[in-house]
């Protein structure tokens, strides 16, 4: 399958695979091997494929960001399924010809031992199913992003001021994490937020994914900075030219951003999820938010209450019992994909924050502390 580059602001991620058109899924419709549009696969698939779909997408990520697994050689291609289900691996060809013909041989290997119901070919712009990742994409090194966003090294403290904030002294600087908490709880005591409890967790997760933890991140699109702000969002915030990279103007702002993403999906999505256990709604509602800050918070609403972009979301939203809160978020954009541009480099964003957020909850620093209980 032809590789291709494509920006997450400051990173640049190679994608094997894009969604083009989908509809939502319906039960009944028959497909047949080598059919030529893999998208009658998204359409006939029921909603609960969805079942445990964000463990395994946060499995296949794993590999690809701790270059571990089957991903332990970046000369290959991971095969995996519509929940994605890991089922093979291929060694790469010598060019992207040879490459594709040891995928699409894969993929027909596979429908013939029965491990998948049909199989589509892929070629130059044509998307093959069974899925496929290849391991070769330019990555987060996750260690180094948490050890500088824990000011491990002198030169990874930071201290400043910004607005009316102040954090620190150049005598006694202190961690990127401790200026993070900073700004969130001073803006919580001056009643500026109203965002779940643990979403300066993730956004912590999002400084590693975004930017490494690296103040001078500069990226493609010209997103800047430790949160990769795009030029519109500094303006909104207006944070003037020379301040660009000042990190507590970026924790600051994206704070805001996230405040007022939460603002405009809360009540769509009360009155969709609104019945869910707290600890499930809130985690939920966390994992949209991060979707909102990744691809917008119109494309969230959608898929709440656009009529047919939401029909998922009602499926979900009655049988939840039977779904994790990952499995929601994922399964909402998996069952629309092509649609509103959602692609699974949506899942692929959320999935690395959560687990760029995982390992800095698992070291001793963090990991005793309130600020990592996953309630």
């Amino acid at each position: 399958m032809i590789r291709f580059l494509k920006s997450l602001r400051q990173l640049a991620w190679f994608f094997i695979l894009t969604a083009t058109t989908a509809a939502l899924a319906q039960e009944g419709e028959e497909i047949s091997a080598g059919d030529s549009d893999w998208t009658r696969i998204v359409r006939t698939s029921p909603y609960w494929v969805s079942q445990g779909v964000f463990e395994n997408i946060l499995t296949i990520r794993r590999w690809v960001l701790k270059e571990s697994g089957y991903c332990s050689s970046p000369d290959r291609h991971i095969i995996f399924d519509m929940r994605g289900q890991f089922l093979a691996w291929i060694s790469d060809g010598d060019d992207r010809e040879a490459t594709q013909r040891r995928l699409n041989e894969a993929r027909q290997s596979l429908y013939d031992k029965g491990r998948v119901e049909t199989w589509v070919p892929g070629d130059a712009g044509q998307t093959g199913y069974p899925f496929a990742l290849s391991c070769d994409q330019p990555h987060v090194n996750i260690n180094e992003a948490v050890a500088r966003y824990l000011g491990t090294l002198p030169g990874d403290r930071i201290w400043g001021a910004w607005d009316d904030l102040s954090f620190a002294t150049s005598g006694a600087p202190g961690a990127l994490h401790d200026a993070l908490l900073y700004v969130s709880q001073y803006r919580n005591s001056q009643n500026r937020l109203s965002l779940p409890k643990t979403l300066p967790r993730y956004l912590a997760g999002q400084i590693l994914i975004e930017s490494g933890a690296q103040a001078r991140a500069h990226s493609r699109a010209d997103a800047r900075g430790i949160l990769q702000l795009s030029p519109a969002a500094l303006g909104d915030c207006e944070i003037a030219p020379r301040n660009t990279w000042h990190r507590l103007a970026q924790i600051d702002c994206a704070l805001r951003l996230m405040n007022q993403n939460a603002r405009n999906l809360e009540p769509v999505f009360q009155q969709r999820f609104g019945d869910l256990p707290d600890s499930k709604r809130n985690r939920l509602f966390s994992l949209l938010l991060i979707q909102a800050y990744h691809g917008g918070v119109g494309r969230v609403q959608a898929l709440l209450e656009d009529p047919v972009l939401s029909q998922p979301s009602e499926y979900f939203a009655d049988n939840h019992e039977r779904f994790t809160a990952g499995d929601i978020a994922f399964g909402l954009i998996f069952h629309n994909l092509g649609r509103d541009r959602l692609g699974l480099a949506s899942l692929y964003y959320v999935a690395d924050v959560q687990l760029a957020t995982e390992a800095l909850c698992r070291t001793p620093r963090l990991k005793p502390t309130e600020f990592c209980e996953w309630k």
